[in-house]
């Protein structure tokens, strides 16, 4: 997801040096930064965002209906989140933030309306997902593929 806030700041928002102070500490557009929390640490070990966290989903997005509820818990493993600070100018530009943490402080999960298949979670759903017991966002993902196809 992060890398996606990137791509999309750069090529829809206009915001051409745009990146994640993770990889470009310099850049003038920092839309992914260092958690609130963690910007006073320097000795990073151990200090990740990590385990299960809530997430509530917006009820006209394909994440909620993929779902099928507005409050999930997803596993986590990151110190770097989407600055708050770009949030207005990305959804200006059409990116709809589907998943918000419970006090809608951080963003979990992205998606692009008009595309046929296009969600980003902060989260990683491969850890929760079996093979006789898929993801709901891998389950949507390979049912969007075979309807485009």
């Amino acid at each position: 997801m992060q890398l996606a806030i990137v791509e999309y700041a750069r090529n829809v928002a206009g915001l051409k040096d745009a990146h994640s102070i993770e990889l470009d500490p310099s850049t003038s557009h920092p839309v992914i930064a260092l958690m609130p929390d963690q910007e006073d640490i320097e000795d990073i070990g151990g200090t990740l965002r990590l385990g299960s966290y809530p997430c509530v989903l917006d009820k006209t997005t394909k994440a909620y209906e993929l779902y099928g509820t507005d409050q999930i818990a997803e596993r986590h493993r990151h110190r770097y989140e989407v600055n708050n600070d770009y949030r207005k100018i990305l959804t200006d530009h059409g990116l709809t933030l589907s998943g918000l943490s419970p006090d809608g402080r951080i963003v979990e999960m992205i998606e692009i309306k008009d595309h046929p298949f296009f969600i980003a979670t902060q989260a990683h759903p491969e850890l929760k997902s079996r093979p006789n017991r898929p993801h709901p966002l891998f389950r949507g993902f390979v049912k969007a593929s075979i309807e485009k196809n």
